[in-house]
């Protein structure tokens, strides 16, 4: 075994390859990665922390490691374009790979501060501050990240599920339902205040326990400072709201706390699970059909989270019940919980007299609202087809998250909301024309619906009733991407209410798989949609001319298919091809990496 270790290592540190940034085999390296993020999490949980240690050793070294960690902060993250103290922000494909060699977690280097960032919290006129870190800490943080995750993925506990891969919002709804849908119950609906600034740095790397390279470049991370508008501020608590490894920092320190709640509860395993604990990153709820247990979770957690440095925030941590009282029911990421009273012959076959429903909460729907209230005003002279275009986004974004809850009606509402004001804003524009002179510009017959609001391109504003509601799956307990099962995480992936259904029709027909690398496509990865003849070359944007590949297999087949060509080199091609030539232009499909283009 520790033969097979030393090969690789000494394999990855030689692998010192220079590749053309949108040649790199991308495919290569993420199999590498993953093969030995899989042996890390197998040996978690046998609790082989030897093993551990050389394999993250092992893949903090590996430059396969480093690269996708570049490729991570430099091109997916939505935050590349947002620079540290230093001022650097996304790097060009020439200077990616020159940070790749830098990247060592003994650098020997000091860790630069974080630069101070406001930004505003949704619907509140307070801000939060983020801690945006330099390219280089990001790209470093990103690489203990990889070869951290795996080992607390293989321990965290089965009710977290915030901020970790394969898991969401939806999963942590689902398990709340699960709970309460058999018996109604008193829930502690409680919030962490200021938990990502307030975390205690000694508590924090005792848990980690973790090598000494890894654990000293943490502390020096956490230590590292922050600059606020030229002055500098030392920090002593907390991780930086905007640092790559912050997220799982936060759940490491929060990790324990479903296992010290159920030791209030005496007896067995069984009796124990009846207290159902339901943790999204720093919002958590506790339920139990005993008032008394929860005010008893209220005190431990309370006890509990003072010794990490944290404490419940009283204005936004309250127990309430499920089904009795003045406000029975609770709101949870942006969702409303609440069981209400029925006939014994109204509530099904089991006769409960009571029926569980989870709904969007009134505070989402008010901002979905000023929200697109806000972005109609904005485009007052702008074109229809700018408006749909903004619109469209904003109204798919909203009903995909609350899809899979009761939103039928609600989707009706906000429909009939959108109808108004979009009304009122062709009438704005035309004070002089008759009603029905404005209803044949705006709106337009398709199908068996009458009345479409789309422009002369065809152009279509979305509604929200459109949206198909779908009760979504809860992930399997404890199961992890890490686990190695990638067929499930792949079929997962094909069902998830944040995919749109173009990209899950296209996974449906291609099987899960890349359709240039033939990989699956799991959690975390980035994908695109491609046309397969590009539409520069006459392609049309139908189904059958499209494929969905990932970001770097589209960048790999956009390169070779002829569409980057300037208009001035097509003219001149197609003028100096022979008709013959023309008329037998094949359509252009993509295979494996490594072979041609048909």
């Amino acid at each position: 075994m520790w033969r097979l270790v030393e090969f690789h290592m000494s394999r990855c540190t030689s692998e010192r390859k220079v590749y053309d940034w949108n040649a790199v085999p991308w495919r290569k390296l993420k199999k590498n990665v993953f093969k030995i993020q899989k042996r890390i999490y197998r040996a978690a949980q046998r609790g082989n922390k030897q093993l551990v240690r050389k394999l993250q050793g092992l893949l903090t070294r590996s430059w396969s490691a480093k690269m996708i960690a570049v490729r991570q902060v430099t091109q997916q993250n939505q935050g590349k374009k947002t620079a540290g103290v230093d001022g650097v922000v996304a790097l060009k494909p020439s200077e990616r790979q020159p940070l790749v060699r830098q990247l060592r977690i003994n650098d020997g280097k000091k860790v630069k501060p974080t630069r101070r960032v406001w930004i505003p919290k949704p619907g509140k006129d307070e801000k939060r501050p983020l801690g945006i870190p330099t390219i280089y800490d990001r790209a470093l943080q990103g690489l203990v990240k990889i070869a951290l995750e795996p080992e607390w993925e293989a321990v965290f506990e089965a009710n977290s599920y915030g901020f970790r891969p394969g898991r969401g919002c939806h999963d942590a709804i689902e398990a709340i339902f699960k709970s309460i849908s058999q018996k109604p119950k008193w829930v502690l609906d409680a919030d962490i205040a200021k938990c990502f600034d307030k975390i205690d740095h000694n508590t924090l790397l005792e848990k980690l326990n973790n090598s000494t390279p890894i654990r000293k470049k943490i502390r020096e991370w956490l230590k590292a400072g922050v600059m606020d508008r030229r002055e500098y501020q030392p920090t002593y608590a907390g991780t930086p709201q905007g640092g790559v490894i912050s997220p799982l920092l936060a759940n490491i320190a929060l990790h324990g706390m479903e296992t010290e709640v159920r030791k209030i509860v005496p007896g067995n395993v069984v009796k124990q699970k009846e207290l159902g604990v339901v943790r999204y990153a720093d919002d958590f709820v506790i339920m139990h059909k005993d008032r008394k247990v929860i005010d008893a979770a209220k005190e431990v957690i309370s006890k509990w989270l003072g010794k990490i440095g944290l404490e419940l925030r009283p204005e936004k941590t309250r127990i309430v019940h499920t089904l009795e009282g003045d406000k029975p029911g609770f709101d949870f990421l942006g969702i409303n919980i609440r069981q209400y009273k029925v006939g014994k012959y109204r509530s099904g076959k089991t006769g409960k007299g009571y029926k569980t429903l989870i709904k969007p909460n009134d505070k989402s729907i008010k901002a979905h609202k000023e929200k697109l209230k806000t972005v109609i005003d904005n485009h007052k002279a702008a074109p229809q087809a700018a408006l749909i275009s903004r619109l469209n986004p904003i109204i798919r974004g909203w009903c995909n998250y609350h899809r899979t809850v009761v939103s039928k009606e609600v989707f009706g509402e906000l429909d009939n909301y959108l109808w108004d004001i979009i009304w009122k804003w062709g009438k704005r524009r035309h004070p002089n024309k008759a009603d029905t002179w404005v209803a044949k510009k705006y709106w337009k017959a398709e199908g068996s619906r009458q009345w479409n609001f789309m422009d002369k391109t065809g152009i279509k504003l979305l509604l929200h009733s459109d949206t198909e509601v779908i009760r979504h799956v809860k992930v399997k307990g404890a199961a992890s991407p890490m686990d190695g099962n990638l067929v499930y995480w792949s079929k997962r992936l094909r069902k998830s209410p944040l995919v749109s259904s173009r990209v899950i029709k296209l996974m449906s027909k291609q099987k899960g798989k890349c359709e240039h690398c033939g990989m699956l496509f799991i959690e975390g990865d980035k994908w695109e949609v491609d046309h397969i003849l590009p539409k520069s070359l006459g392609g049309k944007d139908r189904y059958d001319n499209l494929q969905l590949l990932h970001d770097y297999c589209h960048h790999q087949k956009t390169r070779i298919d002829g569409s980057t060509e300037s208009r001035t080199r097509k003219r001149d091609r197609k003028a100096e091809e022979p008709d013959e030539v023309k008329i037998s232009r094949p359509v252009l499909k993509t295979s494996r990496i490594g072979d041609n283009l048909a």
